[in-house]
């Protein structure tokens, strides 16, 4: 593939000028760039004691609600920190050249939303919306940023306002479906696009991991950005091998420059 001097191959620029709907696929490497440990980066601190995949259970909240409740606090507390990375900020100025863009994403932070990107499908939930663990009603946060619990402290969830069960965090567990509206946004979306980004996921988490694969067997042109190597390499129609931050910049500029 022939490069622009921005070093984003041509085709690529060609595939979203000509592009009427576009999917951004992102995982846990996005948010990563901006100091959010991934879910499966060793627990530091107090937290060090704990496996963060046996905290993210219903069988977990149940046995220990203040356990986990306390830990996605601090995990909400981080997410409130940080700030949206340039590739954030990419992706929602990529929005602006292409009719339709949809960012599917696998984090619960809300970095895509203060970075600008106005549709935006959590696959895993989201540390901002939590609902009732038994009647399901979903809860409000205060407005103000939560004081952020000391690591491995032990927090009581606070009461259902419509029933008084505890509430719980608003993510996917472990054992538990992805919300069905929202895969099947994605899904649709992934098999009517165009060109479809995956962008600091390891194409390995399933079934998240299907939507390039959608895509590609319904025409679209897929892109992978990532620093590694990952089962999507050789599969994906260009491999842009490096941080968000640094190619989805490049990227837009790339694609501002031959509007």
């Amino acid at each position: 593939m022939k490069n622009t001097h921005h070093d984003i191959p041509s085709a690529v620029v060609d595939a979203l000028q000509s592009a009427q709907r576009v999917v951004i696929f992102t995982g846990a490497g996005v948010s990563a760039e901006s100091g959010i440990a991934t879910f499966r980066d060793a627990l530091t601190g107090l937290w060090s004691r704990f496996d963060a995949q046996a905290l993210a259970t219903p069988e977990a909240f149940r046995a220990h609600p203040d356990v986990v409740w306390g830990w996605y606090e601090w995990r909400r507390a981080q997410a409130l920190r940080a700030a949206p990375n340039a590739a954030h900020l990419a992706i929602a100025a990529l929005a602006r050249h292409v009719p339709e863009l949809l960012v599917v994403t696998q984090n619960v932070d809300d970095l895509h939303e203060r970075a600008g990107s106005h549709d935006v499908a959590h696959l895993h939930g989201s540390l901002h919306a939590p609902r009732c663990s038994a009647c399901g009603t979903p809860q409000v946060f205060p407005d103000a940023l939560p004081q952020e619990p000391d690591e491995g402290r032990r927090i009581d969830p606070p009461a259902c306002t419509a029933c008084g069960a505890p509430v719980r965090p608003g993510v996917v567990w472990f054992g538990e479906s992805l919300p069905t509206e929202t895969w099947i946004t994605a899904l649709r979306a992934a098999e009517r696009c165009d060109v479809l980004f995956s962008i600091g996921t390891s194409a390995l988490v399933y079934p998240a991991a299907e939507l390039p694969q959608r895509a590609l067997a319904a025409g679209a042109t897929v892109v992978q950005v990532n620093p590694v190597v990952t089962p999507l390499d050789r599969y994906a129609h260009c491999n842009l091998h490096g941080a968000a931050a640094e190619v989805m910049p490049r990227l837009v500029a790339a694609v501002s420059e031959h509007l």
